[in-house]
């Protein structure tokens, strides 16, 4: 599966795409209020990223288990420091509602923590490069 994402900011206007197997859509994230840029900074999204993927992969985990789920709530936290720092502290929570038994849950959910794809990505240190870089004249 091959994903990505675009943003494209200019003067009172930010549009961000998302794609999937070139399966493209909009996500709405509103200009930054009188600049240039998007109104959600990259730690936002970085931990939306792990609380959408982690409540995706519970849905997905409990159904190949046959443990039902009727709600999920994830909530991702990272703490970011002056230009330039990593972020640190990443951590999340999660909520199910399930007529399960709760041991059965509980493992489901330490199951799911072992295989949700960004987090994984994020623990085993996955180097990201900058493959190009273009200048156009204005």
């Amino acid at each position: 599966m091959e994903v990505s994402a675009t943003v494209v900011s200019r003067a009172g206007a930010h549009e961000a795409r998302i794609a999937t197997d070139g399966a493209a859509r909009s996500l709405e994230i509103p200009p930054k209020e009188g600049a240039i840029g998007s109104s959600a900074n990259g730690g936002e999204l970085l931990a939306l990223a792990l609380a959408t993927c982690y409540g995706n992969d519970v849905i997905r985990e409990a159904g190949r288990a046959g443990i039902p789920v009727d709600a999920v709530r994830v909530t991702a936290h990272a703490r970011f420091g002056a230009a330039g720092e990593p972020g640190t502290g990443l951590r999340y929570e999660v909520e199910v509602v399930s007529r399960a038994d709760p041991a059965e849950v509980e493992a489901l959910l330490r199951h799911t923590d072992e295989v949700a794809e960004i987090h994984t990505t994020l623990r085993v240190g996955t180097p990201v490069r900058l493959e190009a870089v273009r200048v156009v004249d204005a």
